[in-house]
Order: C-alpha cells, then structure tokens, then sequence
C-alpha cells in the first residue's frame, strides 16, 4: 500500500487532539466576544463595589479586623468567576441544541468524558480569566491582599468547575433559552446571594446559618475569601470536602447524561 492511500486515523484510549480542539473552541468562542465576555463582567463587579462604596458614605465598617469592603471583594470576585463559568457551558450546549448544530459534536470519536473535559475547561478557563482580571480592576480601591495562595486556587478551580457543570446539566436539560433562563434564576442565583458574599453569616438567625451551611455557595465563597483575608466563617476542612463531593457528583451525572444521550440524541 502506498504511503499517499488515505488511512483512518489511529485514535487510540483517549482522543487527545479532539478533545483539545473542541477545548479550543469554547475558549475562542468567548474569546471572539470578550467585550461582553469578560469586560462586561468586570464592570458589573465594580458597579456593585462603587454602590456598596457609596452607601457606606466613607464609614470605615469592620467584619472582625478587615475592613467591610475587603471582605466584600473576594465574594464579588468568585461570583464573577462562577457565573461566567456557568454561562460558557449553559449557553454553548443551550446554542448548540437550538440551532440544530448540537449532531457537530456528538458525531465525532469522542467519548462522554472527553466532551465533558473539554466543556469544563473551557469553562473553567472563563471563569478564572474573569477572576483575575476583576481581581486586578479592585484591588486599586481595596487594597486586597493574599492570605493563602493553595485556597485562592483551589476554591476558584473548584467553584469555576461545579458552575461548570452545573452549567452542562442544565444546558442539556433546557430545550429552549427560558429553560437555562430558570436555571439560572431559581438556582444560581438564589445560592449565590445567600450564600454570605454580601455579609457573615455569624449575625444570621440560628436557623438562617444552618440553611446557610447546606448551601455549597457558601463553601466556596468562605474558602476563597479566606484565601485573601485569613478570616473564615465555617470549618475550612469541611469546605473542601463539601466542594470535592459536590464536583465529583456533578461529574457523574453530567457523565451519564452525556452517556445516554439525554435530551442530545433523538
């Protein structure tokens, strides 16, 4: 046989060039837009300090020995990071089902995991990408520092990666755009706003902190804002227990979604 007779390409166990270039995509997609992508996030956080800033009328508030807004910072930044991972990998499987073109990824040799990997790279690349550029755009007004460094990745890894996911699940769940619209605002947003971003969760009412401690927001955003200030208002240990379990869960069944074809295949 000549050596200029086409052959099929030898894959092997894992297709890495496939994987890699659907990874690639999702990061050029958001890339493409990044005014709206990244910028646009950016300037929301800041709005949102800039309006806390201006209520406190240049009070200089304490949360034990840090001052209000810098403790406030980090929790903007890590809602910044998930929302945006959320939103890369709702809105590309949500796009991709609507506009029929969902058949360019299912067809090609790769397997559930390898569709997953990618999706949530891609992901986890937006939201650590907002993350650092909204940490740089406040640090100017907050003076923040870091505490520990092994925190700040792991939490905004970890929380970038469950937003990730939770964002598959419910791209490949919803059938039209009202359906991630719901999602999003009677789970993601709801957690995130109670999960203690905006206040300690020490002032709340007994009840309110135990609701407040189911909540896997809350680990994420105490974590990360440890990370930065050295304060935390639950057990560290747990937290990273509680966002391990979390992922490893999510993983499974967006694995298994993906494995069934749920929703995906006719």
């Amino acid at each position: 046989m000549s050596s200029l007779t086409p052959r099929p390409r030898a894959i092997g166990h894992v297709n890495w060039v496939g994987a890699w270039t659907l990874y690639k995509k999702e990061v050029f997609r958001f890339l493409k837009v990044a005014t709206q992508t990244i910028a646009a996030p950016v300037v929301t956080t800041l709005l949102f300090f800039a309006i806390f800033s201006l209520a406190l009328g240049g009070i200089v508030r304490m949360v034990g020995d840090v001052p209000f807004l810098q403790f406030l910072a980090p929790g903007l930044i890590m809602m910044a990071m998930v929302q945006n991972a959320f939103a890369n990998t709702s809105s590309s499987v949500v796009i991709a089902k609507v506009q029929g073109n969902i058949v360019d990824v299912l067809m090609p040799p790769l397997s559930p995991t390898e569709l997953a990997v990618a999706y949530v790279a891609g992901g986890v690349t937006r939201g650590l990408l907002v993350g650092f550029v909204t940490f740089l755009a406040i640090v100017p007004f907050t003076g923040l520092g870091i505490h520990d460094p092994l925190f700040i990745l792991f939490h905004g890894v970890a929380a970038s990666m469950m937003l990730s996911l939770l964002g598959m699940i419910g791209g490949i769940w919803s059938e039209k755009f009202d359906h991630i619209a719901a999602v999003t605002n009677f789970v993601v947003t709801p957690l995130a706003f109670l999960s203690g971003t905006f206040y300690t969760i020490d002032r709340l009412p007994e009840t309110w902190q135990v609701i407040a401690h189911a909540n896997p927001f809350f680990y994420m955003i105490d974590g990360f804002r440890y990370g930065f200030i050295g304060i935390s208002d639950g057990t560290l240990g747990a937290g990273l227990m509680v966002m391990t379990a979390c992922n490893l869960a999510l993983w499974a069944l967006v694995l298994r979604m993906l494995a069934t074809g749920y929703k995906l295949k006719p």
